[in-house]
């Protein structure tokens, strides 16, 4: 399994490195993004069962590509929200790196939630709507909304501890 990993790797990494150039930004993006994607391919359990390891690669490395997208996309947002804090109040970079950790582990387990329980806990925190108005919105009870937030409760309770 060894060699056929690393006869893939000399046959496709330069490929999917310039695949990904333009999609990354840099060279060096990219380069993070292949590497990424044959770690990951790496733990393939049939990795020598793999007949198109060019698909396989390009859709690893998309999924690869959008959660550094996310990820990046949410810690500008906290740094935009964190620029508009007063200056004493400034958290550590130990301290936002463990908040930036956290929620992306909330953002992680909601996208694990079904659609409805993911809006409902949105609704609620975001947009501090009440149950009966989510209920209204989803076209659901309001002890289904009930249902959905103990759901994503738990969910977010699991997945930060």
């Amino acid at each position: 399994m060894r060699g056929h990993l690393q006869n893939i790797f000399r046959e496709h990494y330069a490929w999917l490195r310039d695949h990904l150039r333009r999609q990354a930004g840099s060279v060096h993006g990219a380069e993070d993004v292949a590497s990424e994607a044959f770690l990951q391919l790496a733990q393939h359990r049939q990795l020598d069962q793999v007949r198109e390891p060019r698909a396989l690669l390009t859709t690893i490395a998309k999924r690869v590509l959008f959660d550094t997208w996310r990820r990046r996309d949410l810690e500008q947002a906290y740094l935009q929200t964190l620029a508009l804090t007063p200056q004493p109040t400034y958290p550590s970079p130990e301290e936002r790196a463990l908040i930036i950790e956290a929620l992306l582990a909330v953002e992680a387990a909601l996208d694990l939630l079904p659609v409805k329980a993911r809006r409902a806990f949105l609704y609620s925190q975001l947009d501090a709507m009440t149950y009966a108005e989510i209920a209204k919105e989803l076209g659901v009870s309001a002890s289904m909304v009930r249902q959905y937030m103990t759901q994503a409760l738990s969910a977010i309770a699991a997945a930060t501890a």
